[in-house]
């Protein structure tokens, strides 16, 4: 049975985040509040935790992941951003945008896109994220929690608890959440393409 773990939306308890980074550091797959729905949040390297999204998700190898990083600095560990590209991601960071772009070394072969080589990449507007990535000191692995046939993203604890009680470790409750996804940008080639349009203004990418 996943446990319920109760951390408030605009001032974090310290003691319930560093509940959920446990878990996160000890293997566990969490579900999370962020700014565009809940997301399924594992650590870096979890493998059994990637699998697990899979499974829940039927996701197949060209899922692109998301790293969610804290600020711009530690996006840049994972992530190749040259100076064209740094400028527009740092002009609408943090925010609901998701950033298409190529891996560094620092992420693991079995998160990127298996031709591309590519990973998602974010940085929240959230106070609860922001606390979760403080505490853990890395980005963290996510996929938006949108079950199979669904089209958005699940945005109550309890729906999710009752859709996915025995597949998750822990539900991360901070009250109301929004569904509406993030804008997906694709830098691959160097210049944006519009992959999804979201809660994210695409007018300055166009």
């Amino acid at each position: 049975m996943a446990r319920f773990i109760d951390i408030h939306p605009e001032n974090p308890q310290q003691r319930s985040v560093d509940q959920a980074v446990r878990l996160l550091a000890d293997g566990g797959l969490l579900a999370i509040p962020t700014d565009s729905g809940y997301a399924l949040a594992a650590q870096l390297g979890n493998k059994d935790a990637l699998d697990r999204i899979r499974a829940i998700r039927k996701l197949d190898d060209k899922h692109h992941f998301t790293l969610v990083c804290k600020d711009f600095s530690q996006l840049g560990q994972f992530v190749h951003v040259d100076n064209a590209i740094f400028r527009a991601v740092k002009n609408v960071t943090p925010g609901p945008y998701t950033f298409i772009l190529p891996a560094t070394q620092e992420v693991p072969r079995r998160l990127l896109h298996p031709k591309k080589k590519t990973v998602g990449a974010r940085i929240p507007d959230h106070a609860v994220v922001r606390a979760l990535l403080d505490a853990l000191g890395e980005p963290i692995l996510t996929s938006t929690l949108i079950l199979p046939g669904e089209t958005e993203a699940m945005t109550e604890g309890w729906l999710v608890q009752d859709a996915l009680d025995h597949e998750i470790d822990a539900i991360v409750e901070s009250g109301e959440v929004t569904a509406e996804p993030t804008t997906v940008i694709d830098f691959v080639d160097g210049v944006p393409e519009i992959v999804r349009e979201g809660a994210g203004d695409t007018s300055r990418f166009v």
